[in-house]
């Protein structure tokens, strides 16, 4: 038998100088519930559910509890909750199986111009493999999607609408009451995109699909959650098998989907307190921008997410932003929150009308200080001094 390799040390993240971590619409750490639950569970939960032995039956009693924990956290029912393999799997599964079962009554698809990648990807997919089409709806100034665009879009027909609860960018909340009574005059089911605001704020009604990520609420990575209304004329996009879920294909993550459960229900019982401090802290960090030359903040100032702010910093790039704030022990983020790897210009901040370069999106983790939002502000300047020619 051949030896392993001698294992090697594992980079370290972000440099050695990262010491504040201010990107957690990326993904948020591991929460402690969801840690001490993954290691009991990974003893308990490893066996197949769907044996009937002792070891089978324990992983489904397992997973139907984090079904039930999820569901009764998300304002649904626990068999319309199904497990996926990521927040963009959920998206894509959302999406297409509403339009997939909405497809003899219209083929489009309409959604507003700040969707998530994920949704944009799953409409350009459906155009090219059903025949289909996608059309996107304006927004304002701060992210909220025009209802009169959208009453206007659904007027002319459509299968599905995609409107997300929150923008991962900029934290807008969507007005979505008033975006579930426009769908429901024209019949037109909704999907919601959740994934940035499940567990920080409440998931409102009128969805017939959505979809979350257990790793933006300090749950494991590799779990996504996709939600169902029971009657939602939805049908499964890709093949699936005979697993416990009919909705989704492959063997369950049963120990990932119970530490996400532990994760989400300890993040909404911490919610209230921590969301209050969050939102002093956003809002200290909103007045203290204002007074930096040549910085705009963008996203609506009150109808948003606790803990995300993002700004734009004119005659400097992004890259160079996140590269010097990282040397310097902030780990931000920039570009579109969902192409920020490849540092694009944001689609989002486009469809708003602001400045798409020079832009830095801050999110605060559970435990951010007024301590780390000063040295933030204080260090700004400087940076920006730096970089502008």
């Amino acid at each position: 038998m051949r030896r392993a390799p001698p294992a090697r040390p594992a980079p370290r993240q972000g440099g050695p100088a990262t010491s504040t971590y201010l990107d957690t619409v990326s993904t948020e750490a591991l929460h402690p519930a969801a840690r001490e639950t993954l290691l009991s569970a990974l003893d308990r939960g490893w066996a197949d559910p769907l044996r009937l032995h002792g070891a089978g039956r324990e992983a489904r009693l397992l997973l139907d509890n984090a079904r039930e924990v999820v569901a009764a956290l998300l304002g649904s029912r626990p068999d319309e909750v199904s497990f996926t393999s990521s927040g963009t799997a959920a998206v894509h599964l959302g999406v297409l199986g509403l339009l997939l079962g909405r497809r003899r009554v219209s083929p489009r698809l309409v959604h507003t111009a700040v969707e998530h990648s994920a949704v944009l990807s799953a409409g350009a997919w459906w155009a090219r493999h059903f025949s289909g089409t996608a059309d996107g709806v304006p927004v304002d100034a701060q992210g909220h999607v025009r209802l009169d665009a959208l009453d206007d879009a659904l007027a002319q027909g459509a299968g599905v609408a995609a409107v997300q609860v929150a923008n991962p960018e900029v934290g807008t909340l969507q007005p979505w009451p008033e975006v579930a009574r426009t769908a429901a005059r024209h019949d037109v089911p909704v999907f919601a995109d959740a994934c940035a605001a499940a567990g920080r704020v409440d998931l409102p009604d009128g969805w017939a699909a959505a979809a979350a990520s257990a790793h933006k609420w300090g749950g494991p990575a590799g779990v996504g959650v996709l939600l169902v209304r029971k009657g939602a004329r939805w049908r499964a996009p890709f093949p699936t098998d005979d697993r416990t879920d009919a909705r989704v294909a492959g063997f369950e993550n049963v120990p990932a989907a119970l530490a996400a459960a532990a994760a989400l229900q300890a993040v909404v019982a911490e919610r209230t307190v921590v969301a209050a401090r969050q939102h002093a802290l956003v809002d200290r960090l909103r007045a203290a921008l204002h007074a930096v030359q040549d910085v705009d903040v963008v996203g609506d100032p009150a109808a948003r997410l606790p803990h995300v702010l993002t700004f734009s910093c004119l005659y400097v790039d992004g890259e160079s932003l996140v590269t010097e704030l990282d040397r310097r022990g902030f780990a931000v983020a920039s570009g579109s929150a969902c192409t920020a790897s490849s540092l694009e210009p944001s689609h989002v901040l486009a469809a708003m009308g602001a400045l798409t370069h020079g832009n830095v999106r801050v999110s605060l983790t559970r435990d951010t200080t007024e301590a780390d939002v000063d040295r933030l502000v204080a260090t700004l300047p400087d940076v920006l001094a730096q970089l502008r020619p």
